[in-house]
């Protein structure tokens, strides 16, 4: 593309050459002489001066930064721009709509015409699969499914019976929804299976990541709500309910029946213990633990069990000093031993 045609693409204001051709899209630090970039801070408005890119995306405010006047493209949001770019120089190739002869689907399934499934994925009694969905190989779909429109599942992704899932969803590689509920009884020396009969929800435009396992509830649902966004490697327990837009960073986990409220994110490696509430907007540090059966009101959170943010910052403040508070006390009590020492011959 050239540069008059990236601006109009965009709605950007140009301060350059609009003739200059664009071939790619990219980073500051890895820009070639036909790529465009963008800056987002102005603390890298130096690196932007050398990179070899051909154009530089910026905020209004940004354009007089640069002092050797690379070409340069004003929008109100570099960072969103830059995505457009991105996608529109690498377009989505999806495989022909219709049904592999080499895929197995029962009878009593529902499939969309317009529905891409690939070879070796295996669809159950009275599944159904929306419009536009893509299957790719080695999806299972379990009895009684419902897969929206314009879904992608990935390669060996899982859906086990009775789940449900809206529109545009993402679920990567290796990751399984609707596995059984880890719930069990002490009885008479051996643990006990409780039946794990209920369902999974996920709604519309959430991405899940690769080899993430989402429980199915023991009775009624595990829900995921719109448009949150789950790592790879987390671990969502039965009955979980997540809030609409949340973010739930790799490796972290749930306990079963906790509540997340609406934009709540986890961090890595955070973990919440069972029947426990996070209100709306809530952030948990990583590396974070909470305690069963808590409720947290929205806030800031770090450390294992959790402290509002501050507060813990505090207390790692006086980790750091912990040895030399150890010296100082012990110091402290060999001279209360001479002082008891003394006073007691004295007497």
């Amino acid at each position: 593309m050239k540069l008059s045609e990236v601006a109009r693409l965009l709605g950007g204001r140009l301060l350059g050459d609009p003739a200059v051709e664009i071939t790619g899209v990219s980073g500051i630090e890895d820009a070639g002489p036909k790529d465009i970039t963008y800056l987002i801070r102005p603390s890298l408005l130096k690196q932007a001066e050398l990179s070899s890119a051909a154009c530089v995306i910026v905020k209004d405010e940004f354009m007089d930064g640069l002092k050797n006047k690379k070409n340069q493209l004003a929008v109100a949001d570099p960072q969103l721009a830059f995505i457009r770019l991105l996608e529109h120089f690498h377009p989505r190739r999806r495989p022909q709509a219709g049904i592999s002869g080499q895929a197995f689907v029962s009878e009593g399934a529902q499939i969309d015409g317009s529905a891409s499934v690939l070879p070796f994925v295996f669809i159950g009694e009275g599944a159904q699969v929306g419009a536009g969905t893509l299957l790719y190989p080695g999806v299972f779909v379990g009895e009684g499914s419902k897969i929206g429109r314009d879904c992608i599942l990935h390669s060996n992704v899982t859906i086990r019976e009775g789940v449900t899932i809206g529109d545009r969803v993402i679920i990567h590689s290796g990751t399984v929804i609707g596995s059984d509920g880890f719930g069990y009884i002490m009885r008479e020396g051996r643990h006990v299976k409780i039946p794990q009969v209920g369902g999974v929800v996920i709604e519309d435009d959430v991405e899940i990541g690769s080899c993430t396992a989402i429980d199915r509830a023991t009775t009624g649902n595990t829900l995921i709500g719109r448009g949150s966004k789950i790592d790879n490697l987390v671990q969502i327990a039965h009955n979980v309910k997540i809030g609409a837009g949340s973010i739930i960073a790799g490796q972290a986990g749930i306990g079963g029946s906790t509540t997340l409220g609406n934009y709540v994110i986890m961090a890595a490696q955070s973990g919440i213990a069972d029947h426990t509430r996070i209100e709306d907007g809530s952030i948990l540090g990583a590396g974070s633990g909470v305690l069963p059966n808590t409720t947290l009101p929205k806030g800031a959170y770090a450390g294992a069990p959790v402290l509002p943010h501050r507060q813990w910052l505090r207390a790692m403040s006086l980790t750091a000093r912990l040895p030399e508070m150890n010296k100082a006390m012990q110091d402290l009590e060999k001279r209360l031993s001479e002082l008891e020492r003394r006073f007691s011959h004295e007497e």
